[in-house]
């Protein structure tokens, strides 16, 4: 059961507000003042100072558009961090280590950001390693088979696939460079620079290997470069024997057969569009997804694909960042193990009202948080649309965002400022 979306406000965009500057100057003024700071910064927070919500932020078209800082983010993240009131990023944009993600944002927006308040779309796939196939006798963990994983500049998810604990990774440019005929539109040349050799050859029929490149589950990590390509083998391992590359299963209908295929296909995010340094949004990973499973309804007609798709406005992604938020609060609030202080509200907030709001009026926390949804005009969502979810607040940006939620809480940002002018 879905929860209740919640009614829609909104801060008219010629609103006044208080100018950020102020905030983030560091000097205090009064001696009162700086004995305040001074407890909200050093050591444990007495029960009675821990706040008890919490923040989680979309980055591109919140904090940043493409890899320039929007207007004030960097003074909104710095008045939580001197606060000490707790929040993650909370992005589908991914394609890279989250320990490399991290440094690029901590240098873009000037804050001290770590891997423990940060997840990004296939983030998630890092607790599948250990998953075993209940059709497989020998139980053998994901993080021992080989996987096939897609998308993303270069080899950069192959080496963030392998950080996570997989073994055995193969990418579309190994596969392409091995056997170019595969499809002959791409120039294998190009990708020459990050392809390795096969684990083992690809099946042909007049092969005498023993052993053939076997592909137990599917990631798309990233946005593919090359949908053509991406598009096409993917289609080869579903259809394939087995998982087994360059085969094909002779007789596949929807009588005989509930799936199309034994090998799981796992996308890592469901947007169709998202706020790049380009002033009209740009197709992403659910783009291509649209795009494949328009081929497949084309030329498998009838026959039923099974994917799962995480990622923002999932369950399984809300849930996943959700334990990272808690666990990263304890840590910044010294809160002791065995303690309970309870997390009774999180603010989400992003630009894309079917992935960030969407996800944060369905979620529904096992740790009976409520999560609220405000909607920032500076990414892909502008006032002309209507709104398939409506948000709990509509603002101009984050800034707005943060201080919206701090007034709602109770926290007297008037003050605030007074005593960090």
């Amino acid at each position: 059961m879905l929860t209740q979306t919640k009614p829609l406000l909104r801060i008219p965009a010629a609103a006044s507000r208080s100018c950020p500057r102020s905030i983030v100057q560091q000097s205090c003024a009064s001696p009162a003042g700086r004995q305040w700071h001074r407890s909200l910064q050093t050591g444990p927070v007495n029960r009675s100072q821990i706040p008890d919500f919490a923040f989680a932020f979309d980055i591109d078209g919140v904090l940043l558009r493409s890899s320039n800082p929007l207007p004030h983010a960097r003074q909104a993240l710095t008045l939580l961090q001197r606060l000490r009131i707790p929040f993650i990023l909370l992005t589908n944009g991914g394609g890279k280590h989250e320990r490399d993600r991290v440094a690029e944002l901590s240098r873009l927006l000037s804050i001290q950001i770590s891997p423990s308040m940060f997840v990004q779309s296939h983030t998630p796939f890092a607790d599948l390693i250990d998953q075993t196939d209940q059709h497989d006798n020998t139980k053998t963990p994901l993080k021992d088979k080989t996987v096939l994983v897609c998308g993303g500049d270069g080899d950069d998810c192959r080496q963030v696939a392998e950080s996570y604990g997989f073994t055995s990774v193969v990418t579309p440019a190994d596969i392409i460079t091995s056997t170019p005929t595969l499809w002959p539109f791409t120039s294998p040349q190009s990708y020459t620079t990050h392809a390795r050799p096969l684990p083992h050859p690809i099946y042909k029929p007049s092969s005498t290997s023993p052993t053939h490149l076997t592909i137990s589950s599917i990631f798309v990590f990233a946005d593919p470069r090359d949908w053509a390509l991406d598009t096409q083998l993917i289609i080869d391992v579903l259809l394939s024997q087995q998982g087994v590359l360059g085969t094909t299963r002779s007789h596949i209908s929807p009588i005989q057969d509930h799936s199309a295929s034994n090998v799981p296909l796992y996308f890592s995010n469901p947007d169709l569009h998202w706020a790049s340094q380009y002033h009209i949004p740009r197709l992403g990973q659910g783009g291509f997804k649209a795009a494949f499973m328009g081929v497949w309804k084309e030329t498998h007609r009838g026959i039923p694909l099974e994917e799962k798709t995480i990622g923002k406005p999932s369950q399984e992604t809300y849930a996943f960042a959700e334990k990272r938020l808690v666990k990263h609060r304890r840590a910044l609030l010294g809160i002791p193990k065995g303690e309970t202080v309870g997390l009774r509200k999180v603010y989400m907030v992003g630009d894309n009202p079917l992935s960030d709001i969407q996800g944060g009026n369905t979620y529904l926390s096992p740790l009976g948080s409520v999560w609220n949804t405000i909607l920032v005009r500076t990414g892909v969502y502008n006032d002309s649309e209507t709104l398939p979810h409506k948000p709990t607040v509509t603002v101009d940006g984050v800034w707005d965002a943060v201080k919206w939620a701090l007034e709602r809480e109770g926290w007297p940002t008037d003050e605030i400022e007074r005593q960090l002018v």
